[in-house]
Formats: structure tokens, sequence, C-alpha cells
């Protein structure tokens, strides 16, 4: 499905239903973890969906050359930019959303340049404190041919190196695409899932002048909440063997300074325009008409993930809602799992609105 210039969908306000509160994360978790369900990671992997119109760049940054896929704006323009983030399992060859979706051919379809960053599996988009390393073993020497805890002790982005995702997207990497196609550093949009929905709110909190739009889908929102680290520490570990720990120290400044509920005011006095969104956890009709291993496959990790993600938004729309902000969209649909056919359609839903908020 793609949305044509012009036919735009409107953007939605919070549905009915009770307030989370944040004491019903770690009920959530406690539901979650017993029965081994892995937290905040990913959707069903697909197979790539490659588009040749769309542009490979190497960006030189703090952690090496960095990938970077860019699709112009349909006319050309230099203005209109978003940065389009993944979620947990980020790959090295490609974006999820060119993957998965044809999310990046709609942007261009509404004027918009997209921004691609490729890779920076588990990294939060974060400027880590160290290279993920567990007991003061160097990587690489364990394997790496499996995941989870296969992969503690494996080579891989951001074990021989640190992460620094953060200075290298509003550093590095505006820097490269203005003398590259001339592209504005100023009013840009961000927007992800999982992982990225949380960072593309910690981009906007902190670089205003960069980001004037920012959305978060099934976003992590709320990560100092009861069980949230934990739950946080097994979807990294799960997510290609990272450590926590190494990206930031648990509840110091930093790992504050990452929790949209700890810097809401500051999305507030930025006056950012946000889209805020999460899926109730229930399936929709393209989630059953797969496979059924698959779909089952679906079901059983999409709706728990979901269902926390859920939980984590509302909590951080109360907050929102108790700092008296102006500036958010929320959309909370009737069904949808932690899954790519939610992400895709809530960016449908979202692109007008943010194409009204940027350049």
């Amino acid at each position: 499905m793609r949305i044509a210039r012009g036919k735009r969908r409107p953007g939605r306000s919070a549905a009915s239903g009770s307030w989370v509160k944040r004491s019903a994360l770690g009920i959530a978790l406690a539901m979650l973890l017993p029965l081994g369900i892995t937290v905040l990671g990913d959707g069903p992997v697909a197979s790539a969906a490659f588009d040749p119109a769309i542009e490979d760049n190497f960006v030189q940054s703090g952690m090496g050359p960095i990938k970077v896929r860019v699709l112009r704006a349909r006319d050309g323009n230099t203005n209109r930019v978003a940065y389009v983030l993944d979620g947990m399992r980020a790959p090295e060859n490609l974006n999820g959303w060119e993957i998965e979706t044809n999310v990046p051919q709609v942007l261009a379809d509404w004027n918009i340049n997209v921004v691609m960053p490729v890779g920076g599996m588990s990294s939060f988009y974060a400027d880590w404190n160290a290279p993920s390393e567990f007991f003061g073993i160097p990587a690489g020497t364990g394997s790496s041919s499996g995941s989870g805890g296969l992969n503690v002790l494996s080579s891989g982005p951001g074990k021989s190196y640190r992460y620094q995702w953060e200075s290298f997207l509003t550093g590095n990497l505006p820097d490269y695409l203005r003398g590259k196609y001339g592209f504005s550093s100023n009013r840009n949009g961000v927007f992800g899932l999982s992982m990225g929905g949380s960072a593309a709110l910690t981009l906007a909190a902190y670089h205003p002048e960069q980001f004037s739009f920012a959305g978060s889908y099934s976003g992590y929102l709320n990560i100092s909440a009861p069980g949230m680290r934990e739950a946080i520490r097994g979807a990294m570990i799960d997510a290609g063997g990272y450590n926590v720990d190494s990206m930031a120290p648990p509840w110091g400044p930093q790992w504050l300074r990452m929790d949209p509920f700890v810097f809401a005011p500051r999305l507030i006095a930025n006056g950012t325009r946000l889209w805020v969104a999460a899926g109730s956890g229930l399936p929709r009709g393209d989630d059953l008409s797969i496979p059924p291993l698959d779909a089952a496959d679906r079901l059983v990790k999409g709706g728990p993930l979901e269902a926390l993600a859920l939980a984590n938004t509302r909590a951080f729309q109360l907050r929102m809602l108790s700092l008296g902000a102006q500036n958010v969209v929320y959309s909370f649909p009737q069904f949808g799992l932690h899954a790519w056919t939610n992400w895709q359609d809530e960016a449908y839903r979202m692109i007008p609105d943010m194409s009204a908020n940027i350049g």
C-alpha cells in the first residue's frame, strides 16, 4: 500500500482507554519474563527489498565509515529531510525500513529526502561509555554463528570500538549530507521503531535546531521504570550479544539522559512536534494471513512485546499530559503487534503531519 501525495490520511488522537501508570510496567514484565519471552526485540525478519534508486554513501565517523542510504525527494528539494531509524536487530546491509516496507518511497513521493543509517544493532543510537564486552574479556573470542548468548564474546559492530551514534547522527552525517547533497541540517524529521523510537525522541530533545519533528513507534519511553533496565539487558544479549552496562551505568546521569520520561520537559520547551504511537498487541488481519507457523511466531512474540511498548508509551503520555504538553499527536490503533505490519501503517498515518512540520 502506498499513499499518493495529496491523499492525506489524518493523524489520530489518543483512543479511549484507561491510563497506564509506571507500576504497570513492572506488572507487564513480571508476566513476560517467566514465559521466556525476550522483550524489546523487533518483528520477524523478511528478505531484503533492495531499491536501486536509493544511493549508498559511506560516511566517516568516530566509529569508522558508516553506510547511509539516501533517497532523494521527487521534486529535488534540499530542505525537507527525514532520518529513518531502525530497531534492535538493525542489520549491516540495509535499513529495516527498506527491507520490510515501502515507506522510503512513500516519503520521497511526499517530497521528503530520506536518510537511512545502516547498522547500529542494539545501540539505541547513543554514544556509549565503552566498547561492548563482558567480564573484561575482549570481543572476538567467542562464537558468532548464533544469536543471544552465543554472541556475547563474538566480534561485531560496537565491540572493537565504542558506539558513537548520537555524535554521528548530529555531527558527521548532517555535515556530509550538506556537503554532498546540499541538505539542510535544520528542521529535519526523525522517527523510528522500538529502539529507534526511543532514540528519535532523545535526538530531538538534545538537538532541537536539527530536529523539529520526532516520531516514536512502539518505543520504550520509560526505561527507568521497574524492571526495564534488566529487560533491555536481556534484549541486547539476544540481539547480537551486547552489554547494557557498556552503554551507560545504571541509574546515573547518562542513563537518565536517555529516558524520555525524564527528559519530557525538554521536548515541551523545544516545541518539537511529536508523533507517539503503540499498537494494542492484538493481531491485524494481515498478521494472520501468512503461513500458520509464521503467524503463530508473530503472535507469540509480537503480542506481549507490543503490550509492553504500549505500557511504556501510555506512561509517557501521562507524563506529558501532566506537564501540559500541547505538541504531541498520540496514535493507539485498535490492532497492532510488535511487527512491521503495524509500523508501516503507522508511518502512513504520520507522514502528513511530519510533512507539515519540517523544512
